[in-house]
């Protein structure tokens, strides 16, 4: 068992992947995720993989409620295939959204690859919880998280109510 300090923050993955819910496909987002998340002093959990799907809201929820993690990051189910919906069960439950964050991550995406500019991902707030939904591939993810390393620390410390005049001016 590995030590780490209990205060530290929590990402949660959510992986939204019919195949790797099944096993035909491996998750490869979580490394990813966690790679970053190190880099920021934040602890990745193990993810929750589950279909694409209406099982996101379920899985979101639960996360919240028992974990209360500081951020959950969703990786897949953002596209536009019919069974690409994370957007539309993550929306209905933020308290808070913050378009900025994924016009950061698409605009960042872009310089990459054009095909960032189709990811319908959101993000917001919801209770004391940050949830941003990422593309399901691992290049996308790992865009994504060049982004997030630079906002996750004040945006957590905002959601927390954690004023430091560093950042707050």
């Amino acid at each position: 068992m590995t030590d780490y300090d209990p205060s530290a923050r929590v990402i949660a993955p959510v992986i939204v992947s019919t195949r790797a819910a099944t096993g035909e496909r491996e998750d490869q987002s979580t490394a990813v995720i966690a790679e970053y998340a190190e880099q920021i002093g934040f602890i990745c959990r193990p993810p929750v993989v589950i279909p694409d799907g209406e099982g996101v809201l379920a899985a979101l929820s639960e996360l919240i409620v028992q974990v209360g993690p500081a951020v959950i990051i969703t990786s897949g189910g953002t596209g536009l295939t019919p069974d690409d919906l994370t957007p539309e069960y993550t929306k209905p439950m933020l308290d808070k959204e913050i378009p900025g964050v994924m016009e950061a991550i698409r605009n960042h995406g872009r310089t990459k690859n054009p095909l960032a500019s189709l990811s319908r991902g959101v993000a917001g707030v919801k209770d004391a919880t940050v949830i941003i939904n990422l593309p399901g591939s691992p290049k996308a993810v790992r865009d994504g998280m060049e982004v997030l390393v630079e906002l996750l620390p004040h945006l957590c410390d905002q959601v927390a109510d954690i004023r430091d005049s560093h950042h707050w001016g």
